[in-house]
């Protein structure tokens, strides 16, 4: 079965396939709150969605300050067993590949995000990393297909069985469907109050080649809303917490409500209070020029018409 490294990793669909690296492994189980590796069930593969958007933040802070990740699976592990999170490239990409590690049938997806402004579906772009998982039949899911994503910033807490339907993980409200636009795959629609509308992923596998480009693109380019707007997301089982630039937002089962960060100091305490992230490795200079950023496109925001909901810039789930 797939799992344990026991494939030829240079071949067919499982490019992005790495051998087991036990002391790595160990390292990402130890952040996610694993002492030893759990057995391959659909048990096993809820929980380990759970603690991840729980525990590990979607975030793009590390783009506004400077520095440059690869998608590799390996660095990405790395990255997040150190303390820090990432996009879907790394969250997704990491997430795979332990799951490989443990045991699980993983394949990469390559997806699109329709943000809230765009007004027709993207397609698969390559501009989003998914997962689904295979081989664990339940009863609401007879055929065994999990769709698992954990790079979709303010959406998933728990897979979802890759059929047709509605489902709700408080706070929010999703959807699962054939895709209109990518042949024999699906759509992911998201909440109405969700950073953005939703998801189409291809039915076949992705490799770290297929998406490097849109990578690049996404963490480069001056147009990029990950370049734009630095923005985190983390949630728990029953509310999403996400910071665009100086506003908090915060959704419940009781609404949103928004609040705005006015001092240094308070927003790199809600960094590591909030989103899991205290950046003990970024020095006092780098901190300071992240809040002068912060503030400098904040007042521009400020002094600027205010727009719809649906054309406010922000930096799309990837």
């Amino acid at each position: 079965m797939p799992g344990q490294g026991s494939a030829d990793l240079g071949s067919g669909d499982w490019h992005w396939r790495r051998p087991v690296d036990e002391s790595l492994r160990d390292a990402y189980l130890a952040r996610l709150g694993w002492a030893a590796p759990p057995p391959p069930t659909v048990e096993t593969l809820a929980a380990l969605h759970r603690a991840q958007v729980e525990r590990v933040p979607y975030e793009v802070v590390w783009i506004a300050l400077g520095e440059t990740r690869t998608i590799e699976p390996l660095d990405s592990m790395a990255h997040l067993a150190s303390g820090r999170g990432g996009y879907c490239y790394h969250l997704n990409g990491a997430l795979g590949c332990l799951l490989d590690w443990l045991g699980f049938d993983v394949r990469w997806r390559a997806g699109g995000v329709q943000g809230r402004a765009e007004p027709v579906p993207a397609g698969a772009t390559g501009s989003h990393l998914a997962l689904e998982v295979h081989g664990l039949p339940t009863a609401e899911c007879p055929d065994g297909r999990w769709f698992v994503d954990t790079g979709l910033g303010d959406a998933l807490y728990e897979p979802l069985p890759l059929v047709r339907g509605t489902f709700t993980q408080t706070p929010s409200t999703f959807a699962l469907r054939p895709s209109e636009v990518v042949s024999g795959g699906w759509r992911f629609d998201h909440d109405p109050r969700g950073s953005f509308l939703g998801m189409d992923f291809t039915p076949f596998d992705a490799t770290v080649a297929h998406l490097e480009e849109r990578h690049r693109e996404l963490s480069t380019g001056p147009e990029s809303g990950f370049v734009r707007v630095v923005t985190l997301s983390i949630r728990t089982a029953t509310d999403i917490s996400t910071l665009r630039g100086l506003v908090l937002e915060h959704l419940d089962s009781g609404g949103k409500s928004k609040t705005e960060i006015g001092a240094k100091a308070d927003y790199f305490a809600l960094l590591a209070d909030v989103f899991a992230l205290p950046l003990p490795e970024v020095d006092e200079a780098r901190r300071a020029a992240l809040w002068d950023r912060l503030r400098a496109d904040h007042d521009r925001f400020l002094a600027a018409p205010q727009p719809t909901d649906a054309g406010t810039p922000q930096a799309q789930p990837q």
